[in-house]
């Protein structure tokens, strides 16, 4: 009885597909004819290990489907995943700190690629102060979960449904980059979320038609911010490959100078 041989084939189908590619496209780009990339597919053709790498890059693929697709041609994994507390993470996760830790007075966080907590600096947690339900809280904690939460953050985000449409379409994008099931569950999962009574109408800003603001009600003031996404340039590990940064910047001059007397409270008060 003979055995099939590993066929990347199916993956890279399914990645054309994604990319919006057809077979002749992606053959031009990877400078082969279309025929040889045709039996690579169908699995006539066994790729050598350097065209797959070379075919994931001109597919964009992230270095987790990478090393899936060497392991779909008979190959080792090109790209080794390490977990957070491995020794040799220790001067990235430095730089994250940094980064956050540079960026207070302001909010900023870091997520794995399931948008669960890694890292978040001080500023963060005044708008964490009445979240209802201790669960949302608890390890691991889901930014995207926490904040649009009903008993989460969802309360306090004036504008709730222009910035869920934005987190969902966010989601959407990455989904399309990444293929990942679990991003799909938690985009199914934040569409179904109730609204907040106290939700007002889309922000109506000097800044809006450049940036989804997200406007935070802190006591009796409404505070604007927009954010970045910082992730690692040259990462050769998947899970560094899969860290982010949000950073949220004030989006006006009553938002920078309030975070600043926050910040400045937090520095008089005695330590617990």
């Amino acid at each position: 009885m003979s055995t099939a041989l590993a066929s990347p084939g199916p993956i890279i189908r399914e990645w054309r597909a994604r990319r919006r590619m057809s077979q002749l496209d992606l053959a031009m780009e990877a400078e082969i004819s279309q025929r040889h990339l045709s039996f690579v597919e169908s699995g006539r053709a066994k790729p050598s290990r350097e065209m797959v790498l070379h075919l994931a890059e001109r597919l964009e693929l992230p270095l987790r489907e990478t090393n899936r697709l060497l392991l779909a041609a008979g190959y080792a994994p090109g790209f080794v995943e390490r977990k957070l507390d491995d020794p040799s993470m220790a001067p990235a996760l430095e730089a994250v700190e940094r980064v956050l830790a540079g960026h207070d007075p302001n909010p900023a966080v870091a997520v794995d690629r399931h948008w669960n907590l890694v890292r978040a600096n001080a500023a963060l947690a005044p708008f964490l102060a009445d979240v209802a339900d201790p669960a949302l809280l608890a390890p691991p904690v889901n930014v995207l979960r926490l904040s649009l939460h009903p008993q989460g953050v969802a309360p306090r985000i004036v504008n709730f449904i222009e910035w869920r449409d934005h987190i969902v379409e966010r989601l959407r994008r990455l989904n399309q980059a990444v293929a990942d099931p679990v991003i799909v569950e938690l985009e199914r999962e934040l569409r179904g979320y109730a609204v907040p009574k106290r939700t007002g109408p889309p922000s109506t800003t000097a800044y809006s038609p450049i940036a989804v603001p997200l406007r935070l009600r802190l006591d009796d003031t409404v505070l604007s911010f927009i954010s970045t996404i910082t992730v690692f340039g040259t990462p050769l590990d998947v899970t560094l490959s899969e860290l982010a940064i949000e950073s949220f910047f004030p989006a006006d001059r009553a938002t920078a100078e309030a975070m600043r007397e926050l910040a400045a409270r937090r520095e008089a008060a005695p330590p617990p």
